[in-house]
């Protein structure tokens, strides 16, 4: 059976304070505009609802010692983002020199605060004296900032219980008690925040207590780094990431419980890589829609073509509880309905095309020759859909059409012609449809072609490829019947995308799946 890939704007409007300004209820499979869904490399995401606008505050990722400032991400329905840039910097921070990461925000008593950790303090390096670091405060009248130091000193900057002071999460629960729980080198701590959220507060009600008895250790199984902390329903879900941040297997795993301080026993691994999409999925946080049981994890991952540990991008797909409140694994979704104005994430090749510019929710290419606008995606067994729409061409044959298990590509940035390995599926003003094999030495050889009544110049047609083993099917409108059945088994996997053949095509509502 093949998915059913559908990306729905309902008009929920009852009691939902988050949608007041915007009349938008943002109910999406995956992010509907692509993912990642903004540009630039960034990592270790956390998010809060602030005033009608979701807020995403990342890590710049890049090496430590560039990481010295912290961008942020705004919008109103999870589509169009408005960049807030160095909303706090460690020109803010006068015991901060480098790796600032991992920023979570959290809003009260009219303020709003920005939990990070600074300097990346080793245990041995901390204990000597040699290096001040940990986890910082900041505050601002605004969400955007400008954010400044709190307290001037690290909130917390010492190991205990063997948790290095990182990666933090904030959580407030309905009591008004807040809570800050974090840790790396495999430790998780919890402690509770003073009302003022700038002094940590005690455990116990003991005025007399200890260091010992304002941080608890919670560490569960399996547990690297990425604390992280919701309540749904009455139950507390702390979740946290596994593996290492600079390979294939970080990702992420949750626990449940009744109280905020646990104990937190390891549920199951709900995140982690897929490799037709991506790797490196991990350090999340959670957007609820208010008022909805709408959940998304936004998260961090690292694009298959990318072996630098820090090329990671900012990604959010559909998280969803079974019945008895736990967490399904999630399922990263490829689609673009290109609905921000970019194409963040895709590249393109060949010398001879004008432009590919995103216009009306579809990426266009104007080509007087070939050319190609590439995911990077590796899948095998495949459906791939989308919107396609040409105009008359500048040759005798002209077409435009979706690509697919795609390697070897050259003419990146204009370098030179835009071939590759793979498949292609076109379609032609003219009135047929073809299913070709192309070689990267520029051939293509024709696997089967259908006729079609004229098509519309500038109409979209929803175009549809199947590939299963050697199988191939083309569909075209109707998805009842294929227009073009073949069987070759030359290419097995590969990269996805569109292209234009001597024509101006334009392109929407392109999704990837695996096959069910």
């Amino acid at each position: 059976m093949l998915p059913q890939i559908v990306l729905a704007t309902l008009g929920h409007t009852a009691g939902l304070t988050s949608q007041q300004q915007t009349g938008i209820v943002p109910d999406y499979p995956t992010a509907p505009a692509g993912n990642p869904f903004v540009p630039g490399w960034y990592a270790d995401p956390d998010n809060e609802f602030y005033e009608g606008q979701y807020w995403v505050f990342p890590t710049s990722s890049y090496a430590y010692e560039e990481q010295t400032y912290l961008d942020a991400f705004s919008s109103p329905d999870l589509v169009h983002w408005t960049k807030h840039p160095n909303i706090l910097t460690t020109k803010d921070v006068k015991w901060a020199t480098k790796a600032v990461w991992a920023p979570a925000p959290i809003a009260r008593n009219g303020k709003y605060y920005l939990y990070f950790g600074a300097n990346d303090i080793q245990e041995d390096e901390d204990a000597n004296g040699t290096l001040v670091g940990g986890i910082g405060v900041a505050v601002a009248d605004r969400p955007e900032g400008p954010y400044v130091d709190a307290i001037g000193a690290p909130l917390i900057g010492h190991y205990h219980n063997g948790a290095q002071p990182i990666d933090q999460d904030v959580f407030l629960d309905d009591d008004g008690q807040a809570y800050i729980y974090y840790g790396g080198h495999s430790h998780a701590n919890v402690a509770k925040l003073n009302e003022d959220m700038i002094s940590i507060g005690n455990l116990t009600d003991d005025r007399n207590s200890t260091t010992a008895s304002q941080y608890k250790e919670i560490t569960p199984e399996n547990y690297t780094e990425g604390s992280q902390m919701i309540k749904r329903n009455g139950t507390y879900y702390f979740m946290w990431s596994e593996g290492g941040w600079g390979g294939p297997d970080y990702s992420v795993s949750y626990a449940m419980a009744d109280s905020p301080l646990g104990p937190f026993s390891r549920k199951a691994k709900i995140l982690q890589q897929d490799t037709a999409v991506a790797t490196g999925s991990g350090h999340h946080g959670v957007i609820h829609v208010p008022g909805t049981e709408i959940y998304y994890i936004v998260y961090h991952r690292r694009p298959l073509s990318e072996t630098d540990g820090n090329h990671r991008v900012l990604a959010y797909d559909r998280m969803y509880f079974n019945d008895d409140g736990t967490i399904a694994p999630v399922k990263m979704l490829v689609h673009d309905n290109f609905a921000d104005g970019d194409s963040v994430g895709w590249k393109m090749y060949g010398d001879k095309v004008d432009n590919w510019t995103v216009a009306d929710g579809h990426l266009v290419g104007v080509c007087r020759g070939d050319g190609l606008a590439m995911l990077d995606t590796n899948f095998t067994d495949l459906v791939m859909t989308a919107t396609v729409a040409v105009s008359n061409g500048t040759r005798e044959r002209s077409d435009v059409g979706l690509v697919f298990r795609a390697s070897n590509m050259g003419g990146a940035n204009g370098t030179g012609p835009a071939v590759f390995d793979g498949y292609y599926a076109g379609i032609s003003a003219a009135g047929y449809v073809v299913l070709s094999k192309a070689n990267s030495n520029g051939t293509m050889t024709t696997l089967g072609q259908a006729s079609a009544a004229r098509l519309q110049a500038a109409t979209d047609y929803t175009m549809r490829v199947t590939a299963v083993g050697s199988d191939i099917k083309v569909y075209l409108d109707s998805m009842e019947t294929a227009l073009i059945t073949a069987t070759d088994s030359t290419y097995t996997s590969g990269a996805d995308g569109v292209a234009v053949h001597g024509a101006a095509g334009e392109f929407g509502q392109v999704s990837v799946d695996k096959p069910t």
